[in-house]
């Protein structure tokens, strides 16, 4: 049961639907909100997929009623929340309906809520219901354990299909498209909101010009922040350096990311820690491709990064330490390109999802809550 599911663009809802696709046939349903071009992305599914009548669902009783009327009318012995807040606090329905046992994970708006007081004592709520809450890191797992049971917390970081994000996956396409050529790209792939830092790559880029006079920041993505950051790029008279694509299928993401040199998403905390990043998923699927990660210190998305190995962590805030980083990544073709040759080791190595899939299976097949084990294994 979840908001958070595709076509709806997102790192969560790539993660929920990973974990889905990966089930047995025959085991499992999904619950989801309705979005443009469900109905196509639905029917290429091994599962069946039910949606809410709109874009948003709320732990309200229409929305209870129709989840309960699910679990009884599929047999469904286990309720998975894509997101914990706010949904999870339907688990009493489900339960009441025969939901035997309820996991719930968690991302960075939990972690968020933990440290807010009405927030705190919802997410208290919720957690009470729960079997299982999952957590993606070090940094998720402190702010959640202030307000959650913690031995009810177990890790669950999403993985990467290596075989869809791989060195050569159509970037060469990609850069023709576009009419980039051989020019360095430094390539950013997320969702243009301002915790992202796609205003910070924008700054910054014409001191990355200076050195660099040939490069190229391609922005991929849509959002509410594109037409400021149009903007930005126009006032700063960048239209020949700058791309913004603007929201594209997530099939094509692979072939984006292979269209870089250089991935950066430098995120920053904002709102006084109530919008911060729970991991960034697009690093593990950067590092995937190839490509060196420059990543903003905010919330887990130093997780997501062995500093100096597969890439660089920034101060979001900072331009001249993002343009920085990005100068001595492009200036040396020969260290960029090992960082990503050692992050592609890492992802095949500790975050590959055949890993997750066995983990969330474990989690679904074992009553109570199964031993954590090391953060390489529940990676």
């Amino acid at each position: 049961m979840t908001n958070d599911f595709p076509p709806r663009p997102g790192g969560i809802q790539a993660f929920v639907h990973a974990l889905a696709v990966r089930r047995p046939p025959g085991s499992v349903i999904v619950y989801a909100s309705r979005w443009p071009g469900c109905e196509e992305f639905d029917a290429r599914q091994p599962y069946p997929v039910v949606r809410h009548a709109g874009s948003l669902m709320l732990p309200v009783p229409d929305v209870a009623r129709r989840a309960a009327e699910l679990v009884r009318s599929q047999g469904c012995d286990t309720v998975v929340f894509g997101a914990a807040a706010p949904l999870g606090l339907l688990a009493p329905a489900v339960r009441a309906a025969g939901a035997e046992r309820v996991i719930m994970l968690t991302h960075g708006h939990e972690a968020a809520w933990a440290g807010v007081p009405l927030a705190r004592g919802l997410l208290a709520r919720i957690g009470s219901h729960a079997d299982v809450i999952t957590y993606l890191g070090d940094y998720t797992r402190q702010r959640l354990a202030t307000v959650m049971p913690p031995a009810r917390l177990v890790r669950l970081a999403p993985g990467v299909d290596t075989e869809v994000f791989h060195p050569g996956a159509g970037g060469a396409e990609v850069r023709m498209s576009l009419g980039i050529g051989n020019r360095p790209v430094v390539v950013c792939v997320s969702r243009l909101v301002p915790r992202k830092g796609q205003d910070t790559l924008v700054r910054c880029w014409p001191a990355v010009l200076r050195e660099v006079p040939d490069a190229v920041l391609l922005l991929v993505g849509g959002g509410p922040s594109r037409k400021a950051l149009e903007q930005s790029i126009g006032s700063r008279g960048l239209g020949g350096s700058v791309i913004v694509t603007g929201s594209v299928p997530w099939s094509s993401l692979p072939a984006y990311y292979d269209a870089g040199d250089v991935f950066a998403m430098p995120c920053r905390t904002r709102l006084k820690g109530l919008d911060v990043e729970g991991l960034g998923i697009v690093y593990l699927e950067a590092s995937a491709t190839g490509l060196p990660v420059v990543a903003g210190a905010s919330g887990g998305a130093p997780d997501a990064v062995l500093p100096g190995e597969t890439g660089v962590v920034v101060d979001g805030c900072d331009p001249d330490q993002v343009a920085a980083a990005l100068v001595g990544l492009l200036r040396d073709p020969d260290r960029a390109r090992e960082m990503g040759r050692r992050g592609r080791a890492w992802i095949e190595r500790e975050w590959h999802w055949d890993l997750v899939a066995d983990r969330f299976a474990t989690l679904l097949a074992t009553p109570g809550v199964p031993e954590t084990g090391s953060a390489e294994n529940l990676s």
